[in-house]
């Protein structure tokens, strides 16, 4: 038995030895003899620190900070401080060593950055709710030092490659956290081909069937789309090589989490999506020829494929926020099918590729500094923001999600600004406060108002007014966050200006009825008149819509009020509400509902996504409602998941009662005499179903049925569409959620 250790501690070191060799050869050329020293030295300390330790997957836990080093130094292209933090990212938080032994051993750069990781650990825990201030701590780290936020998304790029060793429920959380906040962040840093990889990871355990599906003929069409790339690619090489360009050309599939959207929410099917991959030319040219080479290009493209005017993306001459450069079109080849094509110069490559790092690397040579702007908006938004936890992670990720439009001034200034923004973000873009006294707008000169949605090359003058004030209603058609934030701030403050009106007003009323100004007093009168707040008490006196003398009606004992007693006014404190959570989760659906069986437990189904047995579920314990069940793949899982996954419960289908589920079909097909009844026998004759509704839509002789119909699982379901689908003139059959109708 001592001897098979000794064998497996030997392989194990090999492994860890090699893993440390492939990231010193990824840092081959960028790194001198001291950082050599130093990132020595940060393997011994890490080896030290996590020698105990081990992953889920049962291997040595090093081997963890050894590839998000490598990713931070290979897949990002970072700095030698970057590679040396990413070994210690993890050491500070699980071990004895101090970030002033890190500062002493290595230099305060990398103890801040080390520190930064170490606050940030905890904020996504899968365990615990997202707290507004420790989400803007992760984000006021984009100023302190960038790195912290780029070592983080290297970090949970490694955890979702090795998703496969947890538990199913802790794969579902984690992947569709990562899709709603990560994959954005990386998107917005530049990151192309992490971000790429972490909606195809994410989507591999969120819809495992359709992520398998889509991989699958992928994979069959490989043969065929190389074909018709070497095809569609021969003249235009021929061509360039003629006109003198030095080049690489080449086909690139397009990401299943692409494909799976259209399939998903264009109803594509996968025959029927053309750009299954696009052609990217990849220009060596000298940095002061980049545009009109990469014009030059699109010319000669131009000249041999008619092109799609309305897919001309000039991402040259307005860069996209995270320093993207390219030229994009779409041509229609010679067998009738349309092309994408990406044009790019290798600076332009790199910056797409590794974002961040090489937007750095070639900004002295750059007037653009796009991705400046954006740090310095997103830090004034954080440091003026004073929302809740939920608003600050829908705003950040709005921010993140965005694409750019361009807008000009009176004067001819070029600014970007979200799509969809109206003219009061405009005017916020401009100055905040701008925005507080904006009025309306005039757009291409005619007089519009504050909720106009801007388009591409409108120019825009703001009007204003000393008289405004921010209202309520502008939060419903803003849609930046700076707006959003800057609004909340000033309604907030308008707020406490009015409560303060208020409270003098009580204070008033309590000094003539010679009651205490104490906090217990305060609190129940808060209770006797029904307001969640001593804020909301105020303005509502303010308003005049609390009458300040029903507190002549009270008994006042020494200064205190002592209230009647009320059956309304039973407040429960938090242990009382957990104690009933606990108590409904043993009580009172065939589930089996965090290891119970669900005919203890009271639940329901979610009409968003209406559950039938056999599908993959999970539960939500809403705060009104219980627990409700839905569907992994329902169109709000990944936000649940995302943002409420101490809420998540795990649940799963056992045996199945004999109860029937309502749920939804679309079909599609060619409107013939008697289809109806030949689909109302198969359901009803055939199956001996129940159906709730049907109806069919006909035009141009093609028709759309949608039918609500009770089964009783999924193999039930699929047996009848597949029924369905073997009648002539159909030509799909899928399941629809409610909010599909």
């Amino acid at each position: 038995m001592e001897v098979k250790t000794e064998i497996d501690l030997e392989a194990e070191n090999k492994l860890i030895l090699k893993h440390y060799r492939i990231l010193l050869r990824s840092l081959r050329d960028t790194v001198t003899k001291q950082d050599k020293k130093n990132i020595r030295e940060a393997f011994e300390l890490a080896m030290e620190s996590h020698k105990e330790m081990r992953r889920k997957s049962g291997e040595p836990y090093i081997l963890h900070p050894l590839e998000v080093a490598r990713i931070v130094s290979e897949e990002m292209g970072l700095d030698a401080t970057s590679v040396i933090c990413a070994l210690l990212h993890d050491v500070v938080e699980d071990t004895e060593v101090t970030l002033e032994e890190i500062e002493h051993r290595f230099n305060k750069d990398i103890a801040v950055i080390v520190d930064g990781l170490t606050k940030i650990s905890g904020i996504f825990d899968m365990n615990s709710s997202i707290q507004a201030e420790n989400f803007r701590k992760l984000l006021l780290t984009l100023n302190d030092d960038i790195r912290v936020i780029l070592v983080k998304i290297a970090d949970r790029l490694h955890n979702m490659r090795t998703l496969d060793s947890l538990r199913r429920d802790k794969q579902l959380k984690i992947a569709s956290e990562t899709l709603y906040l990560y994959a954005p962040l990386a998107h917005r840093m530049g990151l192309y081909a992490i971000k790429t990889e972490m909606e195809d990871l994410s989507l591999k355990y969120t819809e495992a069937d359709l992520y398998k599906e889509i991989a699958q003929k992928l994979n069959e069409t490989k043969r065929e789309r190389t074909r018709f790339i070497n095809d569609f690619i021969k003249p235009l090489k021929e061509e360039l090589e003629k006109r003198g360009f030095d080049f690489d050309i080449y086909g690139r599939p397009k990401s299943i989490f692409s494909i799976y959207n259209k399939i998903k929410y264009k109803h594509v099917p996968f025959e029927e999506i053309y750009d299954l991959f696009a052609i990217r030319i990849i220009l060596h040219a000298k940095p002061e020829e980049e545009k009109s080479d990469c014009w030059g290009v699109y010319s000669t493209i131009t000249d041999i494929y008619k092109p799609n005017p309305d897919r001309l993306r000039d991402w040259l001459s307005n860069p996209k926020a995270n320093g993207y450069e390219a030229l994009h079109t779409t041509v229609m080849s010679s067998v009738g099918k349309w092309v994408e094509i990406q044009i790019r110069t290798d600076r332009m490559h790199e910056v797409a590729e590794k974002g961040f790092a090489a937007h750095w690397k070639y900004k002295e040579n750059s007037q653009d500094n796009a991705l400046d702007v954006w740090l310095e908006k997103v830090q004034g938004v954080l440091s003026s923001a004073d929302s809740s936890a939920i608003e600050l992670v829908n705003d950040f990720r709005t921010e993140l999600l965005n694409e750019e439009i361009f807008v000009f001034t009176p004067k001819g200034d070029l600014k970007k600004v979200r799509k969809g923004a109206t003219a009061l973000d405009f005017a916020f873009e401009v100055h905040s406060a701008i925005g507080i006294k904006c009025i309306g707008a005039k757009v291409n000169t005619k007089l519009v108002p504050l909720s106009h949605v801007l388009k591409n090359g409108d120019q825009v003058e703001i009007l204003t007014s000393k008289k405004q004030v921010p209202n309520e209603d502008w939060l419903n058609f803003v849609t930046t966050t700076k707006a959003k934030s800057v609004i909340r701030q000033a309604l907030k403050d308008d707020k406490r200006r009015i409560a303060l009106n208020g409270k003098t007003e009580l204070d008033k009323k309590l000094k003539q009825l010679k009651i205490e100004d104490s906090e217990a007093n305060h609190l129940l009168l808060c209770n006797y008149f029904k307001m969640m707040s001593s804020l909301e008490m105020h303005i509502a006196i303010a308003e005049k819509r609390l009458d300040l003398s029903e507190l002549n009606k009270l008994d006042i004992v020494g200064g205190k009020i002592k209230l009647p007693r009320q059956k309304d006014l039973n407040v429960k404190s938090g242990k009382d509400i957990e104690e009933e959570i606990k108590n409904a989760l043993k009580k009172n659906a065939e589930l089996l509902i965090m290891g119970e069986s669900s005919d203890k437990i009271d639940y329901k189904f979610a009409p968003c996504c209406n559950p039938v047995p056999g599908d993959d579920v999970f539960g939500f314990l809403t705060i009104n409602d219980g627990i409700k069940i839905h569907r992994t793949n329902c169109p709000n899982a990944v936000q649940l998941m995302a943002k409420y996954s101490y809420r998540i419960i795990k649940t799963k289908w056992t045996k199945q009662h004999n109860i029937a589920f309502l749920t939804g079909i679309k079909i599609n097909g060619i409107d013939d005499v008697g289809l109806v009844n030949k689909i109302t026998n198969i359901i009803t004759g055939q199956m001996n179903l129940n159906m709730r509704s049907i109806s069919f839509d006909s035009e141009d002789g093609v028709f759309e049925g949608k039918i609500m119909i009770y089964v009783h699982d999924t193999d039930e379901l699929n047996e009848l569409s597949e029924k369905l689908q073997e009648l002539d003139g159909i030509l799909s059959v899928e399941r629809f959620d409610a909010e599909d109708q």
